[in-house]
């Protein structure tokens, strides 16, 4: 099989798709299909270790809401840690995956598709934590998305919950250009991924698997002070930055960045 940017509906001039919906045609059924080749499971879990259950279980988090759960890697790897998960995706396609994925291995996920913009209009209830990784945010391209995103995010969590999400180091391609060995996140073999595109306001990436199909995915490309700014102007009180799972890093270095952003209020804030 084999596939164009034009299967993705990016038009005759790609460069110019900045969209926040544009998302749900960038995920159709073929990319969908290819996306775990692209993740590798075991080989991500292997690389990642027990990061994010270790930090939820740290903040006694038993509740779950993963917003961008994909074809379920996250999902997955949580309900078997003991966890209470929610997944919830804007793709259909990638929610069935999901699904699939975890029928494989022995569960029924609960899945939801939702828009972030409307999330609490979708679920139900409160988290303990939501958790919005794989580069996802970096989908919205208009900041006021961003905003009423987070906000919805922030009203979805208890009073004493927490966000987690995860960016690409955008600032390293924007200020040094793209250098990547995917040890952390794309980890499958044969897979080619870069930046063919990069200006301030789009990042064009382009992944090309072993039979030669090609897909795109535009993405806003998000500085790490910006997005941490974000979340604390929408309320939430202190946030975490770690590279690559790391604590302590040169800002250049991590392909990833992951925050953690508290909720819970404390005065001496």
């Amino acid at each position: 099989m084999s596939s164009t940017a034009t299967d993705q509906a990016f038009g005759d001039k790609p460069e110019e798709c900045r969209d926040s919906d544009h998302y749900a045609a960038e995920y159709n059924e073929g990319f969908v299909d290819k996306w775990d080749d692209l993740i590798d499971w075991d080989s991500r879990a292997e690389s990642e270790g027990d990061f994010f259950i270790q930090t939820l279980k740290e903040r006694g988090c038993k509740r779950i809401l993963d917003v961008a759960c994909g074809t379920g890697f996250h999902s997955v790897r949580l309900i078997e840690a003991g966890f209470d998960v929610v997944s919830a995706d804007g793709s259909a396609d990638m929610l069935a995956k999901a699904f699939e994925n975890g029928r494989k291995r022995g569960h029924i996920l609960r899945t939801v598709q939702s828009d972030w913009r409307q999330l609490n209009r979708d679920i139900h209830g409160r988290y303990d934590a939501v958790i919005c990784l794989g580069n996802s945010f970096t989908h919205l391209f208009d900041e006021n998305d961003r905003r009423k995103t987070l906000a919805e995010f922030y009203s979805a969590l208890n009073h004493d919950g927490i966000l987690i999400l995860d960016q690409r180091n955008y600032d390293s391609i924007l200020d040094h250009g793209y250098s990547s060995k995917h040890t952390y996140y794309y980890c499958g073999n044969d897979v080619s991924v870069y930046p063919e595109y990069v200006d301030s306001g789009l990042t064009r990436f382009r992944y090309e698997f072993p039979d030669k199909a090609v897909f795109h995915l535009n993405m806003f490309p998000l500085r790490k002070a910006y997005t941490r700014r974000l979340m604390r102007e929408v309320g939430f009180q202190d946030v975490q930055t770690y590279g690559d799972f790391k604590e302590t890093y040169r800002d250049a270095e991590p392909d990833f960045f992951i925050h953690v952003a508290e909720k819970e209020y404390r005065e001496d804030n």
